[in-house]
Order: C-alpha cells, then structure tokens, then sequence
C-alpha cells in the first residue's frame, strides 16, 4: 500500500523540520522545499495527496498559488499556514480555495488532524463562484492574534460562502456587531445592506412593526405606510441583537418568518418573501431563558445553526497592547494628538480585568489620548485612570481578627457577591451556577494548558480530569490550545 505524500512549503527551515518529522511519525511520506515555484512544479507533475504552503516566501505569495492549484488538481486539498494571523489573511485563503487554514504558532496535532480530514473528505471541485475577495487594504474590522480570536476569524472564514443564521454570544462591548458586520463585509451578501436593530432598546409594542413594518391605518397613529427592517435588509444582512430581550409575540413572528421564508406587515395581508441573512446576538444565557420560560426553544434552535462564542477582553489580555496601539492610530486619524503608551503602562492595561470589554478600553484610549498632555501615556497616568473610572474593591476582611484574607475562598466569595448584585440588577434566573462554575473552570482550565506548554495529556493528568472530558471542556468554554510550533 502506497503512503500517503505531504507536500510542505516554508521559507523557514525549522519549520520543514518540524513538519516533516511529524508526518513522517504519522505514516505520511513527505517532501518538502522553501520555494513556491518547486510546490508549483510539483503539483504540475501530479505529486502529493495533500499540500501544505505557507503564505509569505520569497518567490511567490501562497495565496496566489491556490486558484492555479485549483484550476489544474481540483481534488488536492490545500492546507495554509501564516504567521499573517488576521481575518484578511484566514478570509483570503478560505475564499480562493483553501481546505483549512492554520495560523502560526500552531498545535501539531491540530494540524496532523487537518492532513487527515483532508484525505478522507471529498473536496470540492470549484470555490464558490460568488465569493467576493476582500481588499487587502480594508481596515480591519476585528483585532486580535490570540487563540481564541484565530478560531473567530477560521469560523467566519468558512462562513463566508454561505447564508446560514449564527447566533453570537458574548458580553457587552465585546464586539458581537463587528463579527457580524464581518460576517457580512466579506460574505455572499456583502454587495447588499446591513440593517442593525437592538431588540433591547425598542419598546415592546412596536418591535412587530419595526422588523416586518405596518400598513397605514394597522393601528393609532399609523398614518403611513412602514418599510420594516427585513425589507429594508432584502439582499443583504439582518443583524438581530440582544435576541434574548424579544417579547414573545414577536419570537412567534420570527419563529413563523425563519420557517416559512416569508412575513406580512402589520395589517397586511399580501405575503412578502424574507430575503435575507440572519445573524442574531445577546449576552444572556438563552438555555436559561428557554427553562424559565422567557425564549422559545424552537426559535432558540432556528438562530443556533452556528454559535459563536466571543470572548471577553480579560480571557485575551495578549491582545490589549493591539488594540490599545490600534486605537491610539485610529484617535490621530480622527485628529487627535499623536501618543504612545510606555511599556508599564501597558502592562497595567493588560493586568486590567476590562469589565467593559474593547468598548470601555477604546474609550480609555481616546480619553487618554485627548486629555493627557505629554505625547507620552506613563504607568502613572494609567494607574490613575483605572482607580478613577473602576475603584478597586477594599480587600476582604478575616472574620476574626480583621487581617486581610488572599485565600480562595473569600476570592470566591467575593466574586459570587459581584455576580448575585449583577443578576439582581438584570433579572435573569437559573443561570448563577452555570456562570459560577464556568468563570472558575475557563481559566482553571485555560492557566493548566499554559503551565503543561498545551499538552492536554499532561495537563488532565494534573487536572484529575479524563482526557476526552478536558476536549470537551475545551471546546465548551471557547479555550484556543496550541503547542507551540513556528
């Protein structure tokens, strides 16, 4: 039986090393060069079951080696790899033909992973003919190089050649509009308009009017007729956000629309079909919802297609220092003095917990950047800003004796506290020991992936844990692995 041949493409020798001894281990016969004319040549003579190129070497850019690679073997799967580690870059490689992408620094059983679901799933024969390619000039939507934000960009990556609903969950000022706007800048639909509309700031009456519009006369006070916002989305994007705060009269509505592709007006009666895109948001627990009555199951499941999760700032605090400097280039743009952040001072912001997300730490920055009158932003200014806008909590007090207690279980304690007064003042129910056990076991579990280098054996060794009950873990609380490869 003839092995299976790898052909690898990378500019940098170690990673040719790497690579071909780990293929080698896994059954696979290899060859590998440092030039994409050489991957070209192979590929022409009919070699290789599977390619694996890296986007920047120094003859050729892989990106554009992928449609020529189509044209002449539709069949063979190509696996990119980038230190390029943007949505541009994951959106690019998806849309000219890619089977998977992987950004550098990877995990090598990921990638051993990918080389066999690439020789066991068919490929397609043609990338789909209405994929639009971004300009590689745009501004970046999203920002970001962490774990967890190379898994959004992969997941809207794949979501680009297709119309189907995704349901984004995260806190607020995580971002979940820019997703979608992402979702729909380099999507099928990109060429047609996104409509927003925020269910938790429209009054319950008239949401049912909002989305699917009314007629004149439908009720007091409608003198005219109303565009709703699924006709004005027709072609394009309908972004739903904060789903979870829809009354349920109008989840039955939508319920009806997602089921039957068409809506009627308030007070019409002439069917209109629902050309559109869905993607829905909340930060709410919305299984939690459905058990307290408040969300309809079955719409839950219709807008659940494809779950994104969004992380909070704190659970990537790798990318703090980009989005400061990000935000920094984008106030001098608007025409505000041009800053840096001096090295303390960004590690100040880095340690900071961000309850406000990117949204409170953008606006830090702008702050910053209009107020602080020396061109640089020290450890001092910083300090004083955090204590000024999130005033630290005093330290918990020993019941007896009154000394300071750093123990786990006044850490706890503490924390519950802030949750119990966060569920008070929003009025969710059935969801405190979800979120409890959750917000300890992500970075349990995320901090004993960093001390084992990313090792999962090791790692649920140490957790006590079985290793197909860490995996699962992993992936229910969004975590990014990787040992570290390039």
């Amino acid at each position: 039986m003839t092995l299976p041949t790898v052909l690898v493409a990378d500019d940098d020798r170690s990673i040719r090393t790497v690579l071909t001894q780990a293929l080698g281990r896994a059954g696979y016969q290899v060859r590998a060069t440092s030039s994409a004319a050489t991957l070209w040549r192979w590929v022409e003579d009919g070699e290789g079951d599977v390619a694996i190129t890296d986007v920047i070497m120094p003859d050729e850019n892989g990106l554009d080696l992928i449609p020529r690679i189509r044209r002449i073997r539709p069949e063979l799967p190509v696996i990119v790899m980038s230190a390029q580690s943007t949505l541009t870059t994951a959106v690019q490689a998806t849309q000219r033909g890619a089977f998977e992408y992987l950004p550098k620094p990877f995990d090598l059983t990921d990638l051993l992973a990918v080389v066999d679901r690439a020789l066991k799933q068919p490929i397609a024969l043609a990338a789909a003919p209405d994929a639009q390619k971004p300009n590689p000039d745009e501004a970046m939507p999203l920002i970001g190089r962490s774990p967890a934000m190379q898994e959004i960009y992969r997941i809207i990556a794949r979501l680009t050649t297709t119309d189907l609903t995704v349901m984004i969950n995260g806190e607020s000022g995580a971002g979940k509009e820019l997703v979608a706007r992402a979702l729909h800048d380099f999507g099928r639909r990109r060429q047609g308009p996104f409509v927003a509309i925020n269910m938790a700031a429209i009054p319950r009456e008239l949401i049912e009017s909002e989305l699917f519009g009314h007629e004149r006369g439908a009720f007091t006070g409608a003198t005219n007729r109303h565009i709703g916002r699924f006709e004005q989305a027709a072609g394009g994007t309908l972004f739903l956000d904060e789903i979870g705060d829809m009354p349920p009269e109008a989840q039955t509505r939508l319920l009806r629309v997602l089921q039957e592709g068409e809506f009627t007006t308030v007070g019409g009666r002439q069917p209109i079909r629902a050309n559109v895109r869905i993607v829905a948001a909340t930060h709410r627990d919305l299984r939690a919802l459905i058990r307290s009555g408040q969300f309809r199951e079955d719409l839950f499941y219709r807008l659940n297609v494809v779950p994104i999760r969004l992380p909070p700032l704190r659970e990537r605090p790798d990318d703090i220092p980009v989005l400061a400097q990000h935000f920094l280039g984008k106030a001098q743009a608007e025409g505000l003095p041009a800053k840096t952040i001096d090295p303390a001072a960004m590690a100040l912001l880095s340690a900071y917990r961000w309850p406000g997300n990117v949204r409170e730490l953008e606006n830090v920055i702008r702050r910053l950047t209009a107020l602080v009158p020396q061109p640089v932003i020290t450890e001092e200014v910083i300090a004083q800003e955090l204590a000024d806008h999130s005033p630290m909590e005093e330290p918990a007090k020993a019941m007896s004796g009154g000394e300071e207690s750093d123990n786990m279980t006044s850490v706890v304690e503490r924390h519950i506290g802030r949750l119990l007064a966060s569920l008070r003042e929003s009025g969710e129910e059935g969801v405190l020991y979800e979120r409890a056990l959750a917000e300890l076991e992500r970075p349990l579990i995320r901090m004993t992936l960093a001390e084992t280098r990313g090792n999962q054996i090791r790692a649920a060794a140490l957790l006590g844990l079985n290793r197909n009950t860490l995996r699962k873990k992993i992936r229910e609380h969004g975590i990014g692995v990787q040992r570290r490869v390039g």
